[in-house]
């Protein structure tokens, strides 16, 4: 038709407007984006494209290209018409958005900030000065306007909280730098395509660390954000009894409040209790681990002993080594240190040797005693074989996105790997660090050149040196195998069993998988639901069964035919397919499976970041303007991506004392 084809085109994304792709003038109101414009019109219908005309957009845009055509310089065609004022406040929540999201004390800075920016030839900041009272730059006000940023990043994400079909959250306690309690609130929600989504709630100061305060906290955060009670699943702790007690614990009361809810216990945490469980069992592992952490502070609490370890390691040609920390706090800090500690042995014993000899250091002394022995040096090599495994295992647990299908796979994996090095016996596995333990010891440019060949304390003990070389190391090797290896092996697959054997209700969810559509016998899949039905959807257990029936035939020959259980998960919580309308049961319970949390790792992560925000110097940052901050640097945009306009008008939604000088304007309500 005549009246579209000047500006109209087709594409196989739908229709565009060409005058309005042009010249793009912004929308004053209704949606950011418009059909024909950001996204293609997609009803082939008259009225539908005229209704496009009368737009005020397009309007603006064929004003424009009118301008062109009657020969009005580009630049004027397109120059926008500035609002200083506005600009003045734009520029203001741009200078404190990027202090807040770099983590730099904003009370302090924003003042300088601006100035700064003044210096730079940003006159229009000098519209901020009203007057000598009335300057913009008060801490009440940046209190205002933290808040404004604050609620900015966090109504979409309450929107699409609300919208979820199934939530979940994960609660931790922990003290900051004033040494107030605060408790962190991480929510898990799904998107209509069945994506997990992972958000830092809320950030509440504690009394006290008892059970019912925290669960009232909980409460009154889930209660502020408007959160779905009715489609709430999960919570996940660290597993602290305060947490996870049978009695009056948080997971029990809030259990009492919202039936649906299912207590998980943190991977992570129980990973890492596993490792030192087993450490504990065993003897001398358990004064190995004390030894590490006594070589760290020994040359960490003197310049002169690191410069002695630094010399040493350029002697042997190694690499530039520091010794690390082994803190139970951090779960991967003893792998890092056995990791650093194997490679760069010789310069260790080196600086310890010297320090024992030439400055007759009894520290130095003791150490040098029990790190130069065979056993040592032999559960060094056995640690670094064993740890990357648990540091692997623990990195799976610590991903923002984890479920329980990762415990179902991943453990089982690491136990049967500890066991092949437990059982491989006298001949350690090819490859392994053991298996280079008695070559290294006779290494005369490495660890040979410390005569490494005898038990610690031998004398004393009555051990003598009558045994040639070879029959004494068959005897260290064999001794330290039954003592230590064994032992430590065994303690450890048996604490991972224990601790994860038994999922409780999550082991139901094993039903969507591929494997359990395949079995002749339907009885344990039936168990299976009607367990998850009885938690989650006690009205709708028979519908639920009836859905199975039909939903397996789909998983054995239909469409989700060759697809692990993760996909058959997504695809069956998705809002997009039909399978969220043919299976409504079964598509909810797939969604809760997805958002269970089985770690509180981003409740951690969490507090690192708190730790870095509310410094020693920052020590009166608390309360909602914490929580803003924290909100801003986890999950706020980059600076260049923040809507900024949209601050401006929550910021005008108060009678202020700057507003532009144009009457009617919808932003400033003059």
């Amino acid at each position: 038709m005549p009246q579209f084809k000047s500006w109209l085109y087709n594409t196989q994304h739908g229709m565009f407007c060409r005058l309005c792709r042009q010249h793009k003038p912004a929308a004053r109101k209704g949606p950011g984006k418009r059909a024909f414009v950001e996204f293609g019109g997609g009803v082939y219908r008259k009225d539908y494209i005229e209704r496009h005309i009368t737009t005020e957009h397009h309007q603006e845009s064929v004003r424009c290209q009118a301008s062109l055509a009657s020969g009005m310089s580009l630049m004027n065609a397109f120059e926008p018409t500035v609002v200083v004022e506005h600009e003045a406040v734009i520029g203001g929540f741009k200078c404190l958005y990027w202090l807040i999201k770099n983590e730099l004390a904003h009370h302090t800075n924003y003042p300088k900030l601006l100035s700064l920016a003044e210096l730079l030839g940003c006159d229009y900041f000098r519209k901020l000065k009203i007057d000598q009272r009335n300057n913009y730059r008060s801490h009440r006000i940046i209190d205002e306007m933290l808040e404004i940023l604050g609620e900015v990043i966090e109504e979409p994400v309450l929107s699409e909280i609300q919208s979820s079909k199934a939530i979940t959250l994960e609660v931790d306690e922990s003290t900051d730098v004033s040494t107030a309690r605060q408790l962190d609130v991480h929510v898990r929600y799904l998107d209509k395509e069945g994506h997990v989504f992972n958000q830092f709630l809320d950030l509440v100061e504690l009394a006290d660390g008892k059970a019912h305060t925290i669960v009232t906290a909980i409460k009154t955060a889930i209660c502020k954000k408007g959160l779905p009670t009715e489609r709430l699943y999960g919570v996940g702790t660290d597993g602290a009894a305060v947490m996870t007690g049978r009695v009056n614990g948080v997971v029990k009361q809030l259990a009492d409040s919202y039936p649906k809810i299912v207590g998980v216990a943190c991977a992570a945490h129980r990973l890492a209790l596993a490792c030192k469980d087993s450490s504990n069992h065993v003897k001398y592992m358990a004064t190995f681990r004390d030894h590490l952490q006594e070589l760290h502070l020994f040359f960490r609490n003197s310049a002169n002993r690191t410069a002695t370890l630094k010399a040493a390691s350029i002697t042997l040609g190694v690499s530039d080594l520091k010794m690390k920390e082994v803190k139970d706090t951090r779960w991967l800090s003893q792998h890092k240190a056995i990791e650093n500690l194997q490679r760069n042995l010789p310069a260790v014993l080196a600086a310890l040797a010297e320090e024992a000899e030439m400055r007759r250091c009894p520290v130095a002394k003791g150490l040098y005693t029990f790190c130069a022995t065979y056993r040592f040096v032999a559960a060094v090599y056995l640690q670094a074989d064993v740890l990357p495994h648990l540091a692997s295992l623990s990195r799976v647990f610590q991903k923002a996105d984890v479920n329980f299908l990762h415990i179902k796979e991943m453990v089982p994996v690491t136990i049967n790997t500890l066991r092949n090095i437990r059982e491989a016996g006298q001949t350690p596995l090819p490859g392994s660090f053991l298996s280079r333990l008695h070559e290294d010891l006779d290494n005369s440019q490495g660890l040979g050149a410390f005569n490494i060949q005898h038990e610690e304390e031998r004398d004393r003990r009555g051990r003598g040196q009558g045994d040639g070389q070879e029959a004494t190391r068959e005897g260290q090797w064999a001794r330290f195998q039954q003592e230590v290896i064994h032992p430590y092996l065994s303690g450890l697959e048996k604490n991972l069993h224990l601790r994860f054997h038994d999922l409780d209700i999550l082991g139901a969810f094993s039903v969507f998988g591929p494997k359990s559509a395949a079995l002749q016998d339907d009885s344990a899949n039936i168990d299976n639901l009607r367990i998850l039905a009885r938690k989650f959807c006690p009205e709708q257990q028979n519908e639920v069964l009836q859905e199975w029936t039909s939903f397996k035939n789909h998983v054995l020959t239909g469409a989700f035919k060759d697809k692990n259980q993760a996909d058959i998960l997504t695809l069956l919580a998705s809002e997009f397919d039909e399978w969220d309308n043919v299976y409504p049961c079964l598509s909810l319970l797939a969604g809760i499976a997805l958002v269970i949390p089985v770690s509180s790792v981003n409740c951690e992560r969490d507090f690192s970041t708190l730790n870095r925000v509310k410094t020693d110097l920052r020590n009166q940052l608390q309360g909602e303007h914490l929580a803003a901050c924290l909100r801003i640097s986890i999950s706020g945009p980059d600076p260049k991506e923040f809507p900024y306009d949209k601050a401006l008008q929550y910021f005008f939604r108060k009678p202020r004392k700057i507003h532009c000088p144009n009457k009617g304007c919808k932003v400033c309500r003059q």
